[in-house]
């Protein structure tokens, strides 16, 4: 198996990188864990390897039970955070107890916020099945729900014990979620590694089938860049807010769109916005935005869609947690490979970032 370490000192833990689930029990047993585990994943999901990933770890002595919440975005609430601690109740667990969040983004968010407020806090494991949150949301250790309109507006910061990788359980998604995914992977690229994004340009083709090696390498690297920027700025004071490049707006699209448009595809949406504006401001030149625009068409983006009013769009980024002073934050590129925080983006540029993502 490959390894990647994430240093956040007494919170640190590796990110194992395999093809089966099949050494996931000596992974649980090198970061000891109990005996004590409650699985915790959606409807989808459970159907496709809640059994596997149950009767591997009974197989080695672990007292599991499994609970699936109704799958999607909209079921990212209170009430099923409540339905998980009261599972984590029926299966006795205590303060020693752990919680495994076999999912996507969705499950790792609510799996690890609960986990964060049963009994105060009791570990987690993340064992992510998506693209998604293989490439972005499992590593770092933000965890939350929806709540007003407000995407991710609860949660906690609460690091996992361990990141567990099996890539062959991206075989089995539906391509609009491969789709999704490739928003996060391509972004950490913009932001901070123009050599990775040179290698997801010019080798598409060989990323598209599936090759187990191909999505271990690009996992790997791709989780290395995110453990970097989390390794500086673990609780989002400065560097990590970063990571929200395309999300600014991408957030908005997709509350506006009522979680119909899958999260990944709303922030390439938002990179390309973002990116008009830096492009307009003479941060970027039209062949960076081309760059931009071309990769996201390569893996099936839609770069264009039809929006809802502008005033609406604006009204949901009005509701951003990652508001300052009431200013709405902004990541804008300068070049690939780098990016630019600001506060000092006009209603005037997010209108004209809209009209050019727009139908």
């Amino acid at each position: 198996m490959e390894k990647l370490f994430v240093n956040l000192g007494e919170n640190s833990y590796d990110i194992l990188f395999s093809d089966s689930f099949k050494n996931l029990p000596k992974a649980m047993a090198d970061i000891n864990a109990p005996k004590k585990i409650l699985i915790v994943t959606d409807t989808n999901v459970e159907k496709l390897y809640a059994d596997e990933v149950n009767s591997v770890l009974r197989e080695n002595g672990y007292d599991t039970a499994v609970y699936a919440f109704e799958a999607g975005e909209e079921n990212k609430g209170m009430d099923a955070i409540l339905g998980i601690c009261g599972a984590c109740i029926e299966h006795e667990m205590d303060r020693k107890s752990l919680i495994v969040a076999l999912g996507g983004g969705v499950v790792g968010d609510m799996a690890g916020f609960a986990a964060a407020i049963y009994m105060r806090g009791i570990n987690f494991v993340q064992v992510p099945t998506t693209l998604l949150s293989q490439s972005d949301s499992s590593v770092g250790g933000k965890t939350g729900i929806d709540f007003m309109e407000s995407k991710n507006i609860l949660g906690a910061f609460h690091q996992p014990e361990l990141v567990y990788i099996n890539v062959t359980t991206l075989k089995t998604l539906p391509e609009e979620q491969f789709v999704s995914g490739m928003g996060e992977v391509i972004k950490h690229g913009i932001i901070r590694d123009s050599e990775f994004f040179s290698y997801l340009e010019n080798n598409s083709a060989l990323i598209k089938t599936l090759d187990s090696e191909t999505l271990i390498k690009m996992d790997k690297i791709n989780c290395s860049i995110k453990a970097q920027v989390v390794e500086q700025d673990e609780k989002e004071n400065g560097l990590r807010a970063i990571l929200n490049f395309g999300h600014t707006i991408g957030h908005a699209v997709e509350s506006a769109y009522d979680f119909k448009m899958t999260h990944g595809e709303c922030v390439g949406l938002g990179m390309i916005a973002a990116s008009h504006i830096a492009y307009k401001r003479g941060m970027i030149d039209d062949a960076v935005l081309e760059r931009i625009e071309n990769i996201l068409m390569t893996y099936g983006f839609r770069t264009r869609v039809k929006l809802p009013e502008k005033e609406t769009v604006l009204k949901f980024m009005q509701k951003d947690k990652k508001k300052i002073a009431g200013k709405l934050k902004f990541v804008l590129p300068t070049k690939i490979g780098e990016v630019e925080q600001t506060t000092d983006v006009t209603q005037e540029e997010i209108f004209a970032a809209l009209q050019y993502i727009a139908e």
